[in-house]
């Protein structure tokens, strides 16, 4: 009888496993369809794919696996698990993290629109942007990923250290990071973006 119990333990927990893995790997897959019936490249236009793309001032910014932007997505994952905490702390972390996944597909999907991107072209330096390469977009995706569990997993003292850690690094050597996105997206002002192009404050 005890066997039995354990087995059908073990049934039931690979049946929530299995439907959790379905559920994640549906919204990346309605995240990148999304972007694909929106006209966005598969993979960058160049024909290629790369693991880093480093230059900023480019058209393959956005277009491949990962680049400065990465680190961004990053502390979306640490954002989303402190906000799906709040939200619905006594929810199993399975379902906050899938709340937080169909926040960032949302995001990324709006983030890709000709609203947002125009409005990155007209209030950033940002001129060669003209959106996410679905792979890109999917990569994002799962560095929001990899912060939510790495926030599920270190103290809280760490994420907060790692997130100032990652904004000014990526600040220093690109002058841009999440913040700075967010501000300009919202409220571009004149001498960040004079100073993010090279011409002081």
């Amino acid at each position: 009888m005890q066997a039995d119990t354990i087995s059908e333990s073990a049934v039931a927990r690979h049946r929530r496993t299995g439907a959790f893995a379905a559920a994640a790997l549906a919204l990346f897959g309605i995240q990148a369809l999304t972007l694909h019936l929106m006209g966005h490249v598969t993979i960058c236009k160049c024909g290629y794919v790369k693991l880093w793309q480093g230059v900023v001032a480019s058209s393959e910014n956005s277009q491949h696996l990962t680049d400065w932007y990465t680190f961004s997505h990053i502390i979306h994952g640490f954002g989303f698990y402190g906000l799906a905490w709040l939200i619905g702390r006594r929810w199993p972390l399975r379902a906050r993290f899938l709340l937080a996944l169909a926040a960032e597909a949302s995001w990324e999907i709006l983030e890709n629109t000709p609203f947002i991107i125009n409005r990155y072209r007209a209030a950033t330096i940002s001129l060669d942007y003209y959106g996410d390469s679905v792979v890109n977009s999917v990569c994002d995706a799962l560095a929001m990923t990899a912060g939510f569990w790495l926030a599920a997993r270190l103290p809280v003292w760490v994420v907060v250290a790692l997130t100032i850690a990652m904004e000014a690094f990526v600040g220093y050597y690109i002058r841009d990071n999440l913040a700075l996105n967010i501000i300009m997206l919202i409220y571009p002002l004149d001498a960040i973006r004079r100073w993010q192009a090279g011409s002081g404050g």
